[in-house]
């Protein structure tokens, strides 16, 4: 990096930061491929297992390792499925977009919406005056003291934790992105018809071969422990303590990615389930690093390495930060708010 006078080197910019990483966002068909074989088939051949325990009438309790093992490969077909929506996965489109609408009829949403979303999501994160578009709702101290008795009611039900991780996930899944009413443009209600006659055709096809209880048995579990997987890795992304966000004239899309965005250090077997997407301060820096390209790239850029990681340990004190207090520039809990009036 080339030095100010004086020996002081500049702060670097969204485009220096890009610029130096752009060789990490190329697909590689060959990875790409080996990720789907390494995802797919096992998840598959778990489905097959499944099928002949119930079949067999084994007692539910040893249905459990093998659904927890497929719910953590359903939420890397979802990390494979988010690369798509970003154009990363493949270098063709088109591929992305076939293999994207696939991907989101085993996760149970439609392709074409949630791309909308998450690409408006990564134009307005960390940004207090542009809140609402996929992400997790958060209110300031101020708006909170504001908002009518009910609204406080709906906010402190809606983080709680039984909430978003319990019935949040399955409220998600399940009943929101199965309507077409939510979303006005043509894509959006196409692709949502499309991932809805995918499902119940799966579902249909499944009640003809092991019938349809089977196939909830084993459906709702996988979908449901995937889910709370999926919307706490989300919840902590851009949820934790030190993080950073601020009103739109002030908002610094190198400290929205870098310290807006939780550099999450997971374990190595839960990093590969999860499609290294804890590596987020990266995928925000340039969202069109393919995930398996992601870990290159933070080995190679000293700025990347040099965010304090997000433990596991740590992570778990996000639970019980639900407010953004201006005044001081971070998160707070529901208690502090007694001591925010003194």
């Amino acid at each position: 990096m080339v030095k100010e006078p004086g020996g002081i080197a500049p702060e670097p910019t969204i485009d220096s930061l890009r610029s130096s990483l752009k060789g990490f966002a190329r697909p590689d068909r060959r990875r790409a491929a080996i990720q789907i074989l390494n995802t797919f088939v096992p998840y598959f051949a778990l489905w097959g297992l499944l099928i002949h325990l119930v079949d067999q009438k084994v007692p539910l309790v040893w249905l459990a390792p093998p659904m927890v093992l497929a719910s953590l490969f359903l939420v890397r077909i979802f990390i494979l499925f988010h690369d798509c929506t970003h154009g990363s996965f493949f270098a063709s489109q088109r591929a992305n977009a076939v293999f994207g609408y696939l991907c989101g009829f085993l996760v149970f949403t439609p392709y074409t919406y949630w791309r909308h979303n998450h690409l408006g999501h990564h134009g307005t994160y960390a940004d207090l005056d542009h809140r609402g578009l996929g992400d997790i709702w958060t209110l300031t101290v101020e708006e909170y003291r504001a908002a009518t008795r009910g609204v406080r009611l709906a906010y402190r039900f809606y983080r709680s934790p039984f909430v978003f991780l319990g019935i949040g996930p399955g409220y998600t899944f399940l009943v929101t992105q199965r309507f077409l009413h939510q979303w006005e443009g043509k894509n959006e209600r196409l692709s949502a018809a499309v991932t809805n006659l995918a499902i119940v055709a799966i579902a249909g096809a499944a009640t003809l071969t092991i019938g349809f209880k089977a196939y909830l048995l084993i459906q709702l579990p996988i979908i449901l422990l995937a889910g709370a997987v999926g919307v706490w890795l989300f919840y902590v992304q851009h949820q934790f303590e030190g993080v950073y966000w601020s009103r739109h004239d002030e908002w610094d899309p190198v400290k929205a990615a870098l310290q807006g965005s939780s550099y999450y250090r997971l374990p190595k077997v839960l990093q590969w389930f999860t499609g290294n997407i804890g590596l987020h301060h990266a995928h925000h820096l340039l969202p069109r690093i393919p995930n398996y390209r992601l870990q290159a790239c933070v080995d190679a850029s000293p700025v990347l390495q040099a965010v304090e990681p997000l433990t596991i340990r740590r992570s778990l004190k996000s639970l019980f930060l639900n407010l953004w207090d201006e005044r001081q520039g971070r998160l707070v809990n529901f208690k502090a708010l007694n001591d925010l009036e003194r």
